[in-house]
């Protein structure tokens, strides 16, 4: 099938996947700094964004999504890329290495790496906001309403703009996979970490307020792991400059390595 993207710059290749309820602009902020030094392509996963939803009766899991990531990639001529996913995103990547289908992984907060399933959810607060949509974008154009809507995803939701804002919460609302991908993440843990033969690097944000800091049981042998104080779930515009200083530090694997 084919996915919706974005593609800038020259290098090695380097695929960024977004979360649940994202789309490819989560990677803006970072965009420019990685095409310095990288081929990066950045995409809406199945059924977010502009991207349609998988064929009928195939789940939006982690594992499926990846596969059709890796499908739309080799027809794009990319072969084993390096991976760099947030949170669902980040899963969606461990599941395309435990394929061997990337050349490295890393992980901004990633889903998956909990003890065991979530559960169904208490409530579902999309349906909410759907509803409210027109009060969501009037509060979003304004510093406090973005502090206010915005503080579990980004740790200072005052250095997002209006109108990111607005799109990043409406890729949450308008998502026609949202909610199987959210029941298909709930449902299970990542249980390949042993089919991942790969560099991977996993960084969590400590102020996190949508997930927790990964098991180690759920974890790649050998994963470089650190926190980095200041980033909420979706740093990207918390910390640009760092976040892609993560990521071309974890996509600078000498091929041999990566093989």
């Amino acid at each position: 099938m084919t996915l919706n993207y974005v593609r800038s710059g020259a290098g090695p290749p380097l695929v960024l996947i977004h979360g649940l309820g994202g789309s490819h602009v989560n990677w803006d902020p970072v965009m420019e700094l990685l095409a310095a030094e990288r081929d990066v392509i950045s995409v809406d996963l199945p059924g977010f964004g502009e991207s349609d939803p998988l064929p009928e009766g195939t789940r939006h899991s982690a594992v499926e999504m990846g596969r059709a990531l890796t499908a739309h990639l080799k027809a794009l001529g990319i072969e084993q890329p390096h991976l760099a996913g947030n949170s669902l995103g980040a899963w969606t990547a461990l599941e395309m290495a435990a394929d061997g289908e990337a050349a490295s992984v890393c992980g901004v907060s990633p889903a998956g790496l909990w003890r065991r399933k979530l559960g169904p959810r208490a409530y579902n607060s999309r349906k909410l906001g759907q509803r409210g949509r027109h009060v969501i974008n009037a509060m979003l154009r304004t510093e406090r309403g973005r502090r206010a809507l915005m503080r579990t995803t980004v740790a200072r939701p005052e250095l997002l703009t209006a109108g990111e804002a607005i799109s990043w919460l409406s890729a949450w609302l308008d998502a026609p996979a949202y909610d199987d991908a959210n029941d298909m993440m709930r449902g299970t843990p990542f249980e390949r970490a042993d089919d991942v033969r790969v560099p991977v690097t996993i960084a969590w944000g400590e102020e996190d307020r949508l997930v927790g800091p990964p098991r180690p049981a759920r974890m790649p042998a050998g994963t470089r792991y650190f926190t980095v104080p200041g980033w909420g779930h979706t740093p990207t515009r918390d910390d640009p400059e760092g976040v892609a200083r993560v990521l071309l530090e974890a996509s600078a694997v000498p091929a041999e390595q990566a093989a």
